[in-house]
């Protein structure tokens, strides 16, 4: 798959989990509740430990089910070998510079971070397919409208701090999906079952309603 495909899937519902444990177990746990919920995509950050090798077993065993990626990718060497794990896209809370060039080069696509409308500009001008607002919680949906007006090219996924509640006016402001971690995978698995399934519908429902001024809608390719 090209990487603009590869992005399209990662992205189509809108969100992507983040993963985050403290041990390799629960991260496999965390990540088998929420795919069975019907959540198609989800990274695993390499806080996480042996997150690498959760991120080759799942591929292996999801194959095009689900698009499973890397988080927390820092620096080159990082982004190297979670793409020789198999991860299908890279996320990172910074912007780096090499981290992009390192995931385009074997075609991967790469969604650095950004908290600025200069770091957005600098992330584009660099190639990246997607851009992290992180924190989101320090912004609002309100901040991503107007800054859209003047971007409306930029793909953002607000991150951190994302909730149900908030999810639908982030993508109702221009944001092409949300990442969610605790927010969406905390409790037993009819809990993130039911959780996952309100938030799925609340997305499909702001999708299909025309954009706002400024905002760009869901990612397209």
């Amino acid at each position: 798959m090209y990487r603009w495909e590869i992005t399209r899937a990662a992205l189509a519902q809108g969100v992507f989990a983040i993963v985050r444990s403290a041990t390799y177990d629960e991260a496999s746990a965390t990540a088998d509740t929420l795919l069975s919920a019907g959540i198609t995509s989800l990274e695993i950050s390499l806080t996480t430990p042996f997150a690498l090798e959760a991120v080759t077993t799942l591929t292996r065993e999801l194959g095009d089910d689900a698009v499973i990626g890397a988080g927390t990718v820092l620096d080159a060497a990082s982004a190297r070998m979670a793409v020789d794990a198999g991860a299908r896209f890279l996320v990172s809370p910074s912007l780096d510079a090499e981290v992009i060039r390192t995931g385009h080069r074997y075609g991967v696509p790469v969604f650095p971070g950004v908290s600025t409308p200069t770091e957005m500009v600098r992330a584009l001008e660099l190639g990246a397919d997607a851009l992290k607002l992180f924190p989101a919680s320090a912004h609002s949906p309100s901040w991503l409208r107007d800054v859209l007006a003047a971007l409306p090219q930029a793909p953002v996924l607000p991150t951190c701090g994302v909730t149900v509640d908030s999810a639908p006016e982030w993508i109702a402001a221009g944001a092409v999906a949300v990442g969610m971690g605790a927010e969406l995978s905390e409790g037993d698995r009819d809990t993130v079952a039911k959780r996952a399934a309100e938030l799925l519908a609340r997305l499909a429902e702001v999708a299909t309603e025309p954009p706002h001024a400024g905002a760009p809608g869901r990612y397209a390719g």
